[in-house]
């Protein structure tokens, strides 16, 4: 059932490109169609796993592809998996709906966009490292054009900045992944495989931060997160909801269910320490520290409304990455669940600030923004940043505040340290949300003499936007209130992954 999320995509991107020209409106039904199945493919596959097998491993496709190299199509699924299939679901209907204004080439961007869902449910899916990578570079590719024909702000320079730093880090996890291959003697592909493989200590030493970094470049890690906040501003709303939503979860994945579980004993220490840091696992949360605090401090300092969400991007998924060097099961937990919250609150002000503000006003700097009193003359794009803005900051009651809460603790019980730089970046998020919230929504200042409020009136919220506002707000709402809907999936994935074998 679930592979059908990927090859429905593919079938709905391939449908697209055949369309007769001059049909926006069919492009539109048809790309609505083919990410509502997916969503609910998605739904009824993590329903299943609900069941009595209670979220353990389950293999939906084995089949050999390469039998002389023991590569295999293999898809399976355990909690992990059904959660980012989950969200990749929301966010491509979420995408869709606020893409309907798409005038310009519809059908095309609508064949990329699917193309690009289609390659991260293969990427969520896939327990083959070769299978995982082909997936993997299927997700890069539409991400350039979506970018470069249909984005803004120094699209084509964002574009391939992007693609640039993607195909580095890429470089960096193939030369990884074929020398374990080679190094484990060359029989299989599989990921299970890899890690009972028995590959050296002194192997994986080297081996862990060479894919852990190539895969954490997607994830936004500091220092090589520029591409992010670049390629947000760049793109259009539906790319920034995919990039901050899904994308940057692909590098954030492959670091958990790669380089983590192929390479453990990378973490290992060094037998020397330097200022406090003795092993790969203190250099990359000390960097993810960093990201977290760093990106809350830029994004403090920005004019533009949109870097101001692309630098909180950066911000928030330090998070993941520190919940992932924690390498306890709450901290792990914490970093899971915060690739799903974050997913679904980035996607949602992205939403605002990109289609609902940005094509209304033709501005995003907040300068021009507080002298139009944007809380009268649009109060759903309001309130509806203030509810997201409270998400993002992590209140209770919204997804954000059970992950950032277990990533904390896991950072508390791994390195007290951690825990206490973690939360400056906290605080920090609570005033640049609060302050592009006054200043975009809220302001008091009067407009100059040279500019009329009233001069046009903005455009009415439409139904798509409505739409798309109240999927992802109940998405981090439900799982606010009942963290354990979510939790009771990723748990068991964890235990079974800290405790180094499958299922």
């Amino acid at each position: 059932m679930l592979a059908w999320t990927i090859y429905l995509s593919f079938a709905g991107a391939l449908a697209q490109a055949l369309l007769p020209k001059g049909r926006p409106a069919l492009a539109r039904w048809l790309a609505l169609v083919v990410a509502i199945a997916g969503l609910v493919l998605a739904l009824a596959g993590f329903a299943a796993g609900m069941g009595p097998s209670h979220f353990a491993r389950i293999t939906i496709v084995d089949k050999q592809w390469v039998p002389s190299m023991g590569i295999h199509y293999l898809l399976a699924a355990d909690g992990i998996s059904l959660v980012l299939v989950l969200l990749t679901g929301l966010a491509a209907v979420a995408g869709v709906l606020f893409s309907w204004n798409i005038e310009h080439r519809t059908k095309e961007f609508f064949a990329f966009y699917l193309a690009l869902i289609g390659g991260v449910y293969g990427v969520f899916l896939s327990f083959d490292f070769f299978l995982l990578f082909v997936f993997y570079e299927i997700a890069i590719v539409p991400k350039y054009f979506l970018i470069a024909i249909w984005g803004s702000t120094r699209r084509e320079y964002g574009a391939m900045k992007l693609a640039l730093y993607s195909f580095v880090g890429s470089a960096m996890v193939l030369i990884g992944l074929l020398a374990a291959y080679a190094r484990s003697g060359g029989h299989s592909t599989g990921l299970d495989a890899l890690a009972h493989a028995g590959l050296p200590v002194s192997f994986q030493m080297w081996a862990f931060p060479l894919v852990f970094t190539g895969f954490a470049i997607l994830a936004g890690m500091w220092p090589f997160h520029t591409w992010a906040p670049t390629g947000h501003v760049a793109a259009p709303t539906a790319a920034s909801m995919l990039l901050a939503g899904v994308v940057m979860k692909l590098g954030a994945y492959g670091c958990l269910r790669v380089a983590i579980s192929l390479f453990p004993h990378g973490m290992d220490p060094w037998g020397f320490s330097l200022l406090g840091i003795g092993s790969w696992r203190d250099v990359f949360a000390v960097l993810a520290v960093i990201g977290i605090v760093y990106g809350a401090l830029v994004a403090l300092a920005q004019q533009d409304f949109k870097f101001v969400i692309g630098y909180s991007s950066v911000s928030h998924m330090g998070f993941v990455l520190l919940g992932l060097m924690t390498l306890n099961q709450i901290g792990m937990t914490g970093a899971v669940l915060q690739m799903y919250s974050h997913g679904v609150i980035a996607g949602l002000l992205f939403a605002i600030v990109g289609r609902i503000v940005y094509e209304r006003t033709h501005t995003r700097q907040l300068a021009d923004l507080e002298t139009m009193h944007l809380s009268k003359r649009l109060p759903f794009a309001a309130w509806v940043f203030v509810i997201a803005g409270i998400a993002s900051m992590g209140l209770p009651g919204f997804s954000g505040f059970v992950a950032e809460l277990q990533v904390l603790v896991g950072a508390w019980v791994a390195k007290p340290g951690w825990m206490i730089a973690a939360g400056v970046g906290i605080v920090v998020g609570v005033a640049y949300t609060w302050r592009a919230l006054q200043r975009a929504f809220f302001s008091d200042v009067s407009p100059g003499t040279h500019v009329h409020e009233q001069e046009h009136s903005l455009a009415a919220i439409t139904v798509p936007e409505i739409a798309g506002v109240g999927l992802l707000m109940t998405a981090t709402l439900i799982v606010g209130l009942y963290p354990r809907i979510l939790l009771e999936a990723i748990e068991p994935a964890v235990k079974t992954l800290l405790a180094g074998g499958g299922q």
